[in-house]
């Protein structure tokens, strides 16, 4: 995973002014601010409010609804694993329950200061291949717990 700058309110206030025009400017702003920073930290929203004139219950509403957002710096790796129903089918609650078992991993836990996490997604779009994951860009598919557990870095 790509290595993020630390929060900084002049180059999050930069990224809220250059795209503050835009006609339903917040998910624009959020996203960017995550892909500059890593994570939209909550000193943005009463910038966010202020440039877009929305209370800061619309932006913290907006960036609690959408799963991606994240309001703390991202753990090294993220495994996306997929549960939808082509995923179900081919095992995927099964690899869940086995990883917490198994493995003491917690799928969309992001609890304390984890290294790797598992999240949930739904579809990949490799059904045939399920369960399917994705890590940093690359879609992987017919994974099991163990598997699973080495892309976070769990010993076996």
């Amino acid at each position: 995973m790509a290595a993020y700058p630390a929060w900084d309110e002049d180059g999050a206030r930069l990224i809220i002014a250059g795209l503050s025009h835009l006609e339903g400017a917040a998910l624009p702003i959020l996203h960017a601010l995550q892909d500059e920073f890593g994570y939209v930290d909550p000193k943005a929203v009463p910038l966010i409010a202020d440039a877009l004139n929305l209370s800061r219950a619309d932006v913290h509403g907006t960036i609690s609804f959408y799963h991606d957002f994240r309001t703390a710096p991202p753990p090294r790796r993220i495994v996306k694993l997929c549960r939808a129903e082509a995923c179900q089918a081919l095992g995927c609650e099964t690899l869940v329950q086995d990883l917490a078992r198994d493995h003491g991993i917690v799928v969309d836990a992001h609890a304390g200061s984890q290294d790797a996490v598992v999240e949930t997604v739904y579809c990949l779009g490799n059904c045939a291949l399920g369960p399917s994951a994705l890590v940093e860009g690359e879609l992987l598919g017919r994974v099991d717990a163990d598997r699973v557990a080495a892309l976070c870095g769990a010993r076996q």
